[in-house]
């Protein structure tokens, strides 16, 4: 459990700088990072609780943290 955790941390952390790199989103990369990294965790704690799942943990802390950008934005465009 401790290795899933560790990974999914890892997962969303790259995906937050890839999204602030390729410019999906315009946040920051350490705010990005940090949204995605929060959404994984909400989502693999989900997944410990209630068992809802959509594949590999991988797979899940890839979907969360692309789910938590497009959720929390913290910069509104115009």
């Amino acid at each position: 459990m401790f290795p899933t955790l560790i990974g999914t941390v890892v997962i969303a952390g790259i995906v937050g700088y890839l999204a602030e790199k390729t410019g999906f989103t315009r946040n920051g990369y350490v705010p990005s990072i940090i949204i995605c990294v929060g959404g994984a965790f909400l989502f693999y704690f989900i997944r410990i609780m209630f068992g809802l799942r959509f594949g590999a943990p991988g797979i899940d802390a890839i979907l969360s943290a692309i789910g938590a950008l497009i959720i929390v934005p913290t910069h509104y465009r115009k």
